[in-house]
């Protein structure tokens, strides 16, 4: 009989606090979403500022005159004519300016070209480049944008629902029901044995040699601590103890919350359950960084809790080849 699926939390002295989608200085100023001219507003202020995303990516383009190490940065426009049948959503302010996004339509053209150095780039792949504004921008309306894309239609009557509320909110005009973006909780988290060495894994659809950490989502009626056990147990089949918290950031993909911990095992045989894994092994650090400088390992992206959590007990940055990019 498997033991319980009980746990506590140890006290750690420091969480990761710097997350790359963790961060952001823009206020949400929630209250101005049931004001129906705020939007409206926003549009005809030539100091309003707009992200513009295209299907699962944003215009981006190289840092100027952004703070704290930025290699790249969004490229905010102001609002143009085209916008206002675009549906825009409110994310915030900062320093009395507002900020929209908009969705363009796969087969629309930019309302305002982009210079010729920025591009379509994915949130996976920039996320750590930006700097605090953009990575919570960037953050929350792609979160967003896969809400309103998979919650179209209402779940009650399966009538075509409304954008309201600066698009925070989408009601159905049928039955006046209300549906809001949801954020599902998954945990995801390093365990390591008593011989210092950290267990990883491959996804059953991910390229060879592609290897993270393990996670899942809590299910309902779990605690985070319950299911950090469970998702263990059922995707390698050995048990943990000593769960410390290492703090957590969104991941919207579409709309999760990963929950980051460090355990302990208490057995180490590994066995994967084929309809997750395609693979499991026990690493050391020699072991880990030897495979990542020759190619034949690679991480997940350093804009991920993944790859954070992995550096955290390799004690910093594991050294990739030059010009071999992490993975998403």
């Amino acid at each position: 009989m498997p033991a319980p699926t009980v746990a506590s939390v140890t006290r750690s002295d420091e969480t990761l606090l710097d997350l790359a989608l963790s961060r952001s200085t823009v206020d949400r100023s929630a209250q101005e979403r049931t004001d129906d001219g705020t939007v409206p507003r926003a549009l005809t202020d030539p100091a309003t500022r707009v992200v513009s995303l295209r299907g699962g990516t944003a215009a981006v383009g190289p840092a100027r005159g952004r703070a704290g190490g930025a290699t790249r940065g969004l490229v905010l426009r102001g609002p143009v004519e085209a916008d206002a049948g675009l549906a825009p959503w409110f994310l915030g302010r900062r320093e009395g300016v507002a900020y929209l996004a908009v969705q363009l339509p796969p087969e629309e053209d930019q309302p305002v070209p982009l210079p010729d150095d920025a591009g379509w780039v994915d949130l996976r792949e920039v996320g750590a480049d930006l700097d605090d504004t953009d990575a919570g921008l960037l953050t929350t309306a792609t979160a967003l944008a896969g809400w309103h894309r998979g919650h179209r239609h209402c779940p009650r009557c399966g009538a075509r629902t409304l954008v309201v509320l600066g698009g925070w909110v989408r009601r159905c005009p049928q039955d006046g029901s209300e549906h809001h973006p949801r954020t599902d909780p998954a945990v995801i988290m390093s365990v390591v044995d008593d011989a210092d060495r950290i267990v990883l894994g491959t996804g059953v659809a991910w390229q060879e040699g592609r290897v993270s950490v393990l996670a899942g989502f809590v299910e309902a009626g779990e605690t985070m601590e319950a299911a950090v056990v469970r998702e263990v147990r059922e995707e390698v089949g050995i048990e943990v103890s000593e769960l410390v918290y290492r703090g957590n950031q969104p991941w919207p993909y579409p709309g999760s919350l990963m929950l980051g911990f460090r355990a302990r095992a208490v057995t180490t045989d590994l066995v994967p359950d084929p309809g997750e894994l395609r693979y499991a092994g026990w690493f050391s650090r020699e072991e880990l960084g030897d495979g990542v400088r020759s190619g034949r390992l690679t991480l997940p992206t350093p804009a991920s809790i993944a790859r954070r959590l992995i550096e955290d007990w390799f004690g910093g940055p594991v050294p990739h080849p030059a010009g071999r990019e992490p993975q998403p």
